[in-house]
């Protein structure tokens, strides 16, 4: 799962970034208003962690791009700013939760992962298609309630395609959203064949009721 981090406090970017990796997110940072609306035009993400102060904007305006856009990413307000009427702003625009600091990373985590539930999970515990089912809070996955074994990379493709069942997924979509926007300096994107392989031969030898099926010159999508 990919998280942003828009926030101009370098120390506190690093103390956050460094907590959600050990988390096994992919993370990335923007540190002001016009490197943050670019990576939200050019990328998804699960969640957007977002403070109010940049040094050339508004978060409540970036927040309101991001509503125009239509972009569907979690959205929690990270800030200093405590207020009641800030607080009422954030959520009316459609913020998915408001966290003022300082603040424990303990509750950070638990309140991403709420957050992410609620937008990709319709508020349950569990993500479930056909006898597939995976549980995001331990990254653990179970066919017919055996728990197989995934790397960190097959299971972030696989959460990814099971969010989306039936859903054609361009191979530059994948790879921005698992591997990060870096991977627009990859020469091809065989590596995905390549995860994909591994990943439909573990399922097929689970039993799994589901696999991928490529749609030429496009991507592919789970049925």
């Amino acid at each position: 799962m990919k998280i942003l981090i828009v926030e101009d406090e370098i120390e506190l970017q690093k103390v956050v970034q460094q907590s959600l990796e050990k988390e096994k997110y992919l993370v990335e940072f923007a540190n002001n208003y016009a490197s943050a609306l670019d990576k939200i035009i050019g990328f998804d993400y699960d969640c957007i962690l977002l403070d109010i102060n940049l040094p050339d904007g508004s978060g409540m305006d970036l927040l309101r791009e991001i509503k125009k856009l239509h972009k569907q990413d979690a959205v929690i307000i990270v800030s200093a700013k405590d207020s009641v009427d800030d607080k009422v702003e954030g959520l009316n625009l459609g913020a998915d939760d408001y966290l003022a600091k300082p603040f424990h990373l303990a509750e950070l985590h638990a309140r991403i992962n709420s957050a992410i539930r609620r937008n990709n999970q319709h508020g349950e515990k569990y993500i479930i298609f056909k006898n597939v089912k995976i549980n995001p809070e331990d990254r653990n996955v179970f066919v017919n309630d055996v728990l197989i074994n995934l790397n960190r990379k097959e299971y972030d493709m696989l959460y990814y395609f099971m969010i989306r069942p039936g859903k054609t997924l361009q191979k530059t979509t994948l790879a921005e959203s698992i591997w990060g926007d870096h991977i627009e300096d990859a020469d091809s994107f065989d590596f995905i064949y390549s995860q994909i392989k591994n990943l439909r031969k573990k399922l097929k030898q689970s039993n799994a009721e589901i696999d991928f099926q490529a749609v030429y010159g496009i991507g592919y999508k789970l049925v």
